[in-house]
């Protein structure tokens, strides 16, 4: 496929699959911190001049892959005082531990030897380590002192499952009604002439009030091109002016510019915002900055926009500390009703009461924006890996999943149709939440019209199976670009065409648009920004519609077809991809991440492999710790 003018992007260093799995992260190392400092609040109590180094260590279960410590020992040989530690022990010491924690915890100690194990393991600059670990620390005290991790299951997290079974996130279920499910029913393509709606789509804005045009986007810093960032060496280029093809977010001018330039993609029934507005300065965020993120762009929006309605998602972001949302049953300064009585307040012209009140209680809602069809905006926060809160108990947080089958089952009930947004897409949720979620898919196939997620900041999307063969594609999830830059990306956003507001309307997606905004043209002297498409969907696919066989037969194409895959590979990095090729690999766990819309069940991808190679190519694909 022509790179339509895109930049081909040099400048890269690492292989494509590399940057793929680190693309989402606020740094490589820094997702260490936030997962590792759970360890640090329980070994603090303890002598901290004596650590462990664990034989095998599971920060949270993610696709089945055990994280092994062993490879980052040896640098730090010299710099600790390592001892083994026998089961019998550990389940000793952690008993201590939780005691100890529970009767006196003491933040002040934990936060001080989480921060020298920050220095010492070079996760993070020193004034990274320290603000990050300051301002997680009261909450991550608050959950491990109300977790229900037995001393068997943090010694089987640390020495491995000889030592005791790691289950806090074990399996669990909602129920179904048992009103039988009515024969699965494709939808009939809609008449010649029938009316089609444009419904814009946005996420991950991150909006980073401090960026400045000049400063270095290869700072040490998680976050770059900031007034903290410094100035680049004279033999490289300062951030760009509307964007930086680096670990940068954008400033408020480029999304203005955005918003500013939508009419020719226009116009719009309505918008889906799937969340993530401030930026990845995730250590020092203060809930002024997350509200200040909030009012101005919802007012930017609102701007631009006008009386074009626009139904939200809240984003993994949207909290401080990031990923901290406590399930409804957390009270007091530490609950997030200071978030969700903002987004009431802020998204009031948008939404109706009903809409409100469950957004107040617990970030999720359901409202109808035309007849026929039922809009339900899910906290996906509620099955995310990374939201350490559900450390105390992660079975259906805040009851989200069983009133979601109360509300397809009620669309189901009146022949309404139903579009589910939310931030973060159901393969990458914890396991248990991913499952119950695919299962409510397959029940409410024949209601489910659409699926539009955020969080991953490139072009995708997740084929849901049935259950019983995992053969029969029955529906798909699309997962929309990022507005922002973050990692080496073009801004972008992205327009679904959808079967219009009519009667009978079946509400599918008939296809679906990309804009982008080129930033290597745009950060030319004296250059005015210019949005343009950058493809078409069914067109450039040689898709016969947008129906989720469809997108099955695009996957198995992809991996007949070398030219076709780079042409989705380029544009799934929203035409900047990295210098290096996909490889055979690369390509087996790109497409097989597409065939996954249900986390930890390698079986989705079981085809895929012609040599049945599936261990193999399943160890490049993971899902990552997520922005």
């Amino acid at each position: 496929m022509p790179h339509h003018g895109v930049s081909s992007g040099q400048g890269h260093l690492r292989a494509g699959w590399e940057l793929r799995l680190e693309r989402s992260l606020p740094s490589p190392k820094l997702g260490l911190l936030w997962m590792g400092l759970g360890l640090t609040l329980m070994l603090a109590l303890f002598d901290s001049t004596v650590l462990w180094t664990p034989a095998r260590a599971y920060p949270l279960p993610a696709q089945g892959h055990p994280v092994k410590f062993s490879a980052i020992v040896p640098p730090f040989q010299n710099a600790f005082v390592w001892r083994n530690l026998s089961c019998p022990a550990c389940k000793v010491l952690f008993t201590a531990l939780n005691y100890g924690l529970k009767k006196e915890p003491n933040v002040a100690r934990v936060g001080s030897v989480a921060i020298k194990m920050c220095k010492m393991l070079n996760i993070a600059p020193l004034n990274v380590c320290q603000s990050a670990v300051h301002l997680f620390e009261d909450d991550m005290v608050e959950v491990w002192t109300r977790s229900v991790l037995s001393p068997s299951e943090a010694c089987g997290l640390l020495l491995g499952p000889s030592c005791g079974h790691w289950d806090i996130f074990s399996a669990w279920n909602i129920s179904l009604p048992s009103v039988p499910k009515p024969p699965p029913k494709p939808p009939s393509p809609p008449a010649p002439g029938a009316p089609v709606s444009r419904v814009l789509f946005l996420t991950d804005l991150h909006w980073d009030h401090d960026y400045l045009e000049g400063t270095d986007p290869n700072c040490a810093d998680p976050l770059c091109c900031r007034r903290s960032s410094g100035w680049p060496p004279n033999s490289q280029a300062g951030a760009g002016y509307w964007g930086e093809y680096s670990k940068c977010d954008l400033p408020l001018r480029t999304l203005e510019s955005l918003l500013k330039g939508l009419g020719p993609a226009g116009p719009f029934e309505m918008v889906y915002w799937t969340g993530d507005i401030p930026a990845h300065d995730v250590w020092q965020q203060s809930r002024q900055d997350q509200l200040r993120a909030l009012t101005t762009v919802t007012d930017l929006v609102r701007k631009y926009l006008g009386p074009v309605p626009v139904y939200p998602a809240v984003g993994n972001h949207e909290s401080t500390p990031v990923n901290g949302f406590p399930p409804p049953f957390i009270k007091g300064n530490q609950s997030s009703q200071w978030l969700y009585e903002a987004m009431a307040k802020a998204w009031e012209p948008w939404l109706p009461a009903d809409a409100l009140r469950t957004l107040r209680i617990g970030g999720f809602y359901a409202l109808t924006p035309r007849p026929g069809l039922r809009l339900i905006s899910l906290n996906m926060n509620f099955c995310s890996r990374e939201n350490f809160w559900l450390l105390i108990n992660s079975t259906d947080p805040a009851g989200q999943l069983q009133w979601l089958v109360g509300e397809l089952q009620a669309a189901e009930n009146r022949g309404d149709k139903v579009h589910i947004i939310g931030h973060i897409p159901p393969g990458h949720c914890l396991k248990s939440w991913s499952w119950n979620y695919y299962k409510i898919v397959a029940r409410y196939e024949n209601t489910l019209a659409g699926q539009f997620f955020g969080h991953t900041h490139v072009d995708e999307f997740e084929i849901f199976y049935d259950e019983e063969t995992l053969s029969r594609p029955l529906a798909v999830a699309f997962l929309g670009p990022s507005a922002t830059t973050y990692i080496n990306l073009n801004p972008g956003y992205r327009v679904y065409q959808i079967d219009g507001n009519y009667s009978g309307s079946s509400h599918v997606v008939l296809d679906h648009e990309t804009y982008i905004l080129n930033l290597t043209q745009a950060n030319v002297p004296e250059a005015t920004p210019h949005w343009k498409r950058l493809y078409r969907a069914r067109e450039t696919y040689g898709l016969g519609d947008a129906l989720p066989a469809s997108w099955h037969n695009l996957v198995y194409r992809m991996r007949d077809n070398e030219q076709l895959f780079q042409t989705f590979w380029f544009l799934y990095h929203k035409g900047h991809p990295p210098s290096e090729p996909c490889g055979t690999p690369c390509r087996l766990a790109t497409l097989c991440a597409q065939l996954s819309a249900r986390a930890d069940s390698p079986a989705l991808c079981r085809h895929l492999m012609p040599n049945g190679s599936l261990p193999d190519a399943h160890s490049f694909w993971s899902r990552t710790l997520l922005c």
